[in-house]
């Protein structure tokens, strides 16, 4: 298979590629950092609780 061949492939393949719509796009944009924003917070939660606990224990 040449490289050519091989490139010609992927742009025929993306051409079938259903893409978001601009308004779908913001909804999911919208919906990742949300979450990765709720899980960073209730992580730095567990981390506080979980460093305070040993700080306790070691004292």
């Amino acid at each position: 298979m040449s490289v050519t061949k091989f490139f010609g492939d992927i742009g025929r393949e993306m051409r079938k590629v259903s893409w978001p719509k601009r308004h779908e796009l913001v909804r999911y944009t919208i919906t990742v950092l949300s979450t990765v924003l709720i899980m960073a917070l209730f992580f730095a939660a567990v981390d506080m609780g979980i460093s305070e606990l040993i700080r306790l224990i070691l004292e």
